[in-house]
């Protein structure tokens, strides 16, 4: 039977029409499964880091808050339930993932690699869960305001040979290639990333948004969702012990804001 003994993710709700999810800033792994991986995986090197601190302006803005608590090990909250590949043809990582982001496996052993059964209960206690309070949450905000605005935070090692070649620029807006919100929005937030000096980006480029971007994004039911993948190299440490390093965030956090202020903005004029 999966741990419960820890909730699937925490939630703060706030009174603008914006949510922010952070899908992949969970560290938990249950005991029963940390004691079958490796030790190299115990130390979750493949989270998104310190998402929450660095977008520690988000609550003063209004916005609502569904951060995961679980490590992407346990089950990846931006797949699809079925664990159908997003990115048909190139290598990707799936539901409960058996190896990391640099290929080294999971699991000490190959036979203990999570299955169908394992798959399913762990869907079922920690992926619906999460799924269940952000649709509820889009759904309150399109009732009281006319219009949600969905923003999906993650972030990632500039350089990983498994996905993508070179370096990735540092900021990474994806929108479904244009399905999953208005190109007014996309347009928007490109044109603070581009503006924002020192740093790389790009929109739809490798990173074109996950399961949450393109299952919630609606923009003809007036649910917009954006995804944001940041190198971690913008704000952190990227190889262990995976510090926050205040003063490297502190220049990217301005551009950052600006970009959420104006999705949030975006809610606000009822577009």
């Amino acid at each position: 039977m999966p741990d419960t003994s820890l909730p699937a993710f925490t939630f703060h709700q706030g009174t603008a029409p914006l949510l922010i999810s952070m899908p992949h800033a969970g560290t938990y792994v249950p005991p029963a499964i940390a004691a079958r991986l490796t030790p190299e995986a115990r130390q979750v090197p493949d989270t998104d880091w310190h998402l929450p601190r660095l977008y520690d302006f988000a609550r003063a803005l209004g916005a609502s808050i569904l951060v995961a608590t679980h490590s992407r090990y346990v089950v990846d909250l931006n797949r699809p339930p079925d664990g159908a590949s997003l990115y048909p043809g190139q290598n990707v990582t799936g539901l409960c993932p058996v190896d990391m982001f640099d290929e080294r496996p999971l699991y000490a052993d190959p036979l203990d690699r999570p299955d169908e059964a394992e798959v399913a209960a762990r869907r079922d206690a920690y992926w619906a869960p999460y799924h269940a309070q952000l649709r509820a949450e889009l759904d309150r905000i399109r009732a009281l305001h006319g219009v949600a605005v969905l923003w999906d935070a993650h972030s990632i090692r500039s350089v990983l040979p498994r996905f993508f070649e070179g370096k990735l620029p540092d900021l990474n807006l994806g929108t479904g290639q244009g399905t999953s919100c208005d190109p007014a929005l996309a347009e928007a937030l490109l044109a603070i990333a581009k503006s924002a000096q020192g740093y790389t980006s790009v929109l739809n480029g490798r990173f074109t948004g996950g399961y949450i971007t393109r299952h919630y994004g609606e923009p003809a039911r007036d649910i917009h969702a954006v995804q944001l993948e940041m190198t971690q190299c913008s704000y952190m440490q990227e190889a262990l012990p995976f510090d926050y390093l205040p003063e490297v965030a502190r220049g990217v956090q301005p551009h950052l804001q600006r970009m959420v202020l104006a999705a949030l903005e975006f809610g606000l004029s009822g577009r």
